[in-house]
């Protein structure tokens, strides 16, 4: 009697292992949605960081532009500061040179107002030269 009761488990077994493939099936079609959703990221996450890493290269290569800039600007400078320092000097002495022959001529034009002079009218509202700065 024992071979009956084995054919009567062996449907049941059958039945089972359809139910074990089924859940099998469906396990392993998830397991390949997330291979496949975790490739797309994977390749999004590489792209991304494809494109920032061309980024950062740009952005290395302005910040070295403008450090070369910077340095030439620099010696400019240097080379730039005795002639802005003699210029400099040079208006001084103009600018005293200018005062000088300011007090000449108020000096002549005082003069030239004492009683008894003939003098040509002059514009009494002489502007005074700005100082350049």
């Amino acid at each position: 009697m024992e071979q009956p009761q084995a054919a009567r488990e062996e449907p049941a077994a059958l039945a089972l292992s359809v139910d074990d493939f089924s859940a099998l099936e469906e396990r392993v079609r998830r397991a390949v949605d997330v291979v496949k959703r975790e490739r797309q990221a994977r390749m999004a996450a590489e792209a991304r960081a494809a494109e920032l890493e061309a980024r950062v290269t740009q952005a290395e290569t302005r910040q070295a532009d403008f450090e070369a800039r910077a340095t030439l600007a620099e010696a400019q400078l240097l080379t730039q500061s005795p002639v802005v320092d003699q210029l400099q000097s040079e208006l001084t002495a103009l600018r005293a040179e200018r005062d000088q022959v300011r007090q000449r001529v108020e000096r002549l034009l005082k003069q030239l107002d004492m009683p008894g002079t003939v003098r040509h009218e002059w514009p009494r509202n002489r502007t005074k030269i700005r100082a350049i700065t």
